[in-house]
């Protein structure tokens, strides 16, 4: 990979991960329930640990970044989607951020799997598992609102 690819890819992941701060945030702002509002305001936290690994990265020698050459990174697949909004339904909100966090999860995966570099596959391979375990509150909270039915 290109010193230049590599270097756009981490910009790529540096405003979704800005984009996913300032939606949680936001939405932590507007939303009553004080247990949706812990959850976005740590996820917004979340987000910004994540900004700040990746900023560092990009900070790097970009020769010193190790990617397989020949793959197809699929960066650019997600990148349709559509602009967040606080206007939308609590419900709505939890789609869109589930939606935004299996985009992260699947980017860091394939970054770690490009990776030839070991420190940096463990690092992307962090990100991915912290992605997914955003991921995973957000769809048991979905569940829970989804279908509110008691056993």
């Amino acid at each position: 990979m290109k010193a230049t690819d590599a270097k756009k890819i981490l910009s790529l992941a540096i405003d979704r991960e800005v984009e996913a701060y300032t939606f949680y945030r936001t939405v932590s702002e507007k939303v009553k329930d004080k247990a949706l509002k812990a959850l976005f305001t740590e996820l917004a936290g979340e987000e910004t640990k994540h900004r700040e690994f990746l900023t560092g990265l990009l900070a790097k020698q970009a020769t010193s970044m190790h990617f397989d050459a020949k793959s197809d990174y699929k960066v650019g697949d997600s990148l349709p989607s559509p602009k967040l909004t606080a206007d939308m339904k609590p419900i709505e909100g939890l789609v869109v951020a589930i939606k935004k966090e299996l985009e992260a999860m699947q980017m860091y995966t394939q970054l770690a799997k490009l990776s030839t570099d070991t420190e940096q596959q463990l690092l992307f391979s962090q990100l991915a598992t912290m992605e997914r375990g955003h991921k995973a509150r957000l769809e048991d909270l979905y569940t829970e609102m989804a279908f509110p039915e008691v056993w």
